[in-house]
C-alpha cells in the first residue's frame, strides 16, 4: 500500500506537521509506504502561478495518482485551512483523489475551529473525487507538544486515543479498497470471450 502524506502549513515549525509525522510514523511501522510532501517543499512561483508543467508538481500528481491514500493535514487560520494548500491542491487533476482514501487532520488554536476540517477541507477533497473520506482528525494546538531537547514530538493521551483509532480505520479502508479497473484488461476479456445467442 502507498500513501502520500501532504502537510499544509507553510511554516517551518508546525503542529499539524507535527500529528501529520506521527500518523505517518505510525503507518510506516504498519508496512505502509509514505511518500512525504508539504508545501514547502515547492516553490511558491510554481503555486501562485499554477504551473503544472513545473518537475516537483509532476512528481506529486503522479504519487498521488499512483497512491491508495491521501494523509493531509493543516492548520486551521481564519476558520478554514492554509492558503498555501488550496493552491496545490488546485494544481490536481479534476478526478486525481478517485479510488483513493482519504484521512484529513488539522490543528488549531481552539475547538471554535474544529468544524473547519468538515465544513473548508472536505468540500475541497470531495470536489477531487475522493472514493472514500474518513471522519477527520482535530487538535486543539495545547494537544501537540513539539520535540525539544532530546525529547520526542507528544500528543495528549485523548488526542493521541482519537488518532490512532482514526489511523486504525484508515488501515481499514485501504485493506478493503478495490483498486481501480484496468480498461486494458476488460478490453482483453471482452476480445477473447467466447459469445453464444
Amino acid at each position: 500500500m502507498l500513501v502520500v502524506s501532504l502537510a499544509g502549513s507553510p511554516s517551518q515549525r508546525s503542529r499539524s506537521g507535527v500529528l501529520l509525522d506521527i500518523a505517518g510514523d505510525w503507518l510506516q511501522r504498519r508496512g505502509v509506504e509514505l511518500v512525504r510532501y508539504g508545501v514547502r517543499d515547492f516553490d511558491a512561483q510554481d503555486l501562485l502561478h499554477g504551473r503544472f508543467d513545473s518537475p516537483l508538481v509532476q512528481r506529486f500528481i503522479e504519487h498521488v495518482e499512483a497512491a491508495d491514500g491521501l494523509l493531509i493535514a493543516t492548520p486551521v487560520y481564519k476558520a478554514s485551512f492554509a492558503g498555501a494548500l488550496k493552491t496545490l491542491l488546485d494544481l490536481l487533476p479534476e478526478r486525481a483523489l478517485a479510488h483513493k482514501v482519504v484521512l484529513p487532520m488539522a490543528s488549531g488554536g481552539s475547538v471554535a475551529h474544529m468544524l473547519a476540517v468538515d465544513y473548508a477541507l472536505k468540500p475541497v477533497l470531495t470536489a477531487l473525487k475522493a472514493q472514500e473520506m474518513l471522519h477527520g482528525v482535530y487538535a486543539v494546538d495545547a494537544q501537540i507538544g513539539y520535540a525539544e531537547a532530546g525529547r520526542p514530538a507528544s500528543l495528549a493521551p485523548e488526542l493521541q486515543e482519537r488518532l490512532e483509532e482514526s489511523l486504525q480505520q484508515l488501515s481499514a479502508a485501504l485493506a478493503r479498497r478495490q483498486p481501480p479497473h484496468d480498461p486494458q484488461l476488460l478490453h482483453e476479456r471482452l476480445t477473447s470471450a467466447r459469445w453464444s445467442i
